[in-house]
């Protein structure tokens, strides 16, 4: 089992930055693959990130563009997703994941267990 708490959300102007970290339970943490996902108003739920269990390779949308970055501390049980140059139509709840398929998938499906979500507004 694993418990996974977002934080780091909130409101920011266009062009903004912000750092999102995920704290996970549990001894495990090092032996999943983890991946950040986001849902707007409306939409479904979609992928943003994932990382491998070593934090070595990252995977990421094509919106991302070179926007973001997801990175882990696995002596922290922690993962990070640092966001900068933020749009308008990143405002979302951002969730963190946990996944036991490696490598990791872009397929919400394959992810065991999420977090509640934190959320970022970005202003125009």
């Amino acid at each position: 089992q694993v418990q996974l708490v977002e934080s780091g959300g909130g409101l920011v102007r266009t062009g903004g930055s912000l750092r999102l970290s995920c704290a996970a339970s549990g001894r495990t943490f090092s032996s999943y693959a983890m991946g950040w996902y986001r849902q707007a108003p409306g939409k479904e739920r979609e992928f943003v990130a994932a990382i491998d269990m070593s934090g070595a390779t990252a995977y990421y949308a094509d919106f991302v563009n070179g926007r973001f970055t997801i990175s882990r501390d696995n002596a922290e049980n922690t993962v990070y997703l640092q966001m900068d140059s933020l749009k308008p139509e990143d405002t979302a709840v951002y969730y963190c994941a946990a996944s036991s398929t490696h490598p990791p998938s872009s397929w919400y499906a394959e992810y065991d267990y999420w977090g509640q979500g934190t959320q970022v507004t970005v202003s125009s």
